[in-house]
């Protein structure tokens, strides 16, 4: 038996894995203000991601049913992007399972599920290393929602680091799209991320995208400092 449990229903402990893996799933996010003169135009913010999917409308009918619409949870940092209030459960190969993985609005031109290594490991998937919409060739799941169900022959990715910058930030930067630059990050657990994919578009603001396994290797909540470097 597992220590502290003792006594407990198996409701009760299953709405305490429920309040864990609810707390596990959240994301975090770390700004970064640059000091005058530095840093350059935009303030730099790094966002730890977790699990998430991006639906098709045709795939999100299919499992929350027919005229189903993305509801909004809370906005994200890039202005139109939001994590919904729907969430779906995975399954793997070895038919291991991950529930609530929410789903990120708007929806989109493709289905797309990203998860950590860690989490590939655990449902027995290869995890290609992808940019997002970069699906081709890559391993699928089964997706369970409330209305029905899905099996994806493709579009389970580890998302590769990137930054997105709009022409200012390329410009201070001296990047442009499609360039790799380095995130350097100060504090007890500090390291560098080489590799972390410059990602133009003209409206978006400056910001890096890293997992979950990134997040915890260098602690991103006790970093006193941060860098992108070219």
């Amino acid at each position: 038996m597992i220590s502290g449990v003792e006594g407990l229903t198996r409701s009760q402990v299953e709405a305490l894995v429920r309040q864990a893996l609810k707390a596990q799933l959240q994301t975090h996010t770390t700004l970064f203000k640059a000091k005058p003169g530095e840093g350059g135009p935009n303030p730099l913010l790094v966002n730890v991601s977790a699990r998430h999917m991006h639906v098709t409308q045709e795939d999100l009918e299919v499992l929350f049913g027919p005229g189903s619409k993305l509801t909004k949870l809370k906005d994200l940092y890039q202005e139109g992007e939001f994590a919904s209030e729907q969430t779906v459960n995975l399954i793997g190969p070895k038919g291991r399972l991950i529930p609530s993985v929410r789903i990120l609005g708007p929806c989109r031109k493709f289905t797309q599920i990203e998860l950590s290594y860690t989490d590939g490991i655990y449902m027995g998937i290869d995890l290609p290393l992808r940019t997002s919409g970069d699906i081709e060739g890559t391993a699928g799941c089964v997706v369970v929602g409330p209305y029905g169900s899905l099996t994806l022959r493709k579009g389970v990715i580890r998302a590769a680091r990137h930054v997105h910058m709009n022409e200012a930030d390329m410009a201070y930067h001296k990047v442009k799209d499609g360039d790799m630059m380095k995130l350097k990050i100060d504090g007890p657990c500090g390291l560098t991320f080489d590799n972390v994919r410059v990602r133009y578009h003209p409206k978006v603001r400056l910001e890096v995208h890293i997992d979950t396994d990134e997040g915890n290797a260098c602690h991103v909540t006790s970093a006193t400092r941060m860098e992108l470097i070219k």
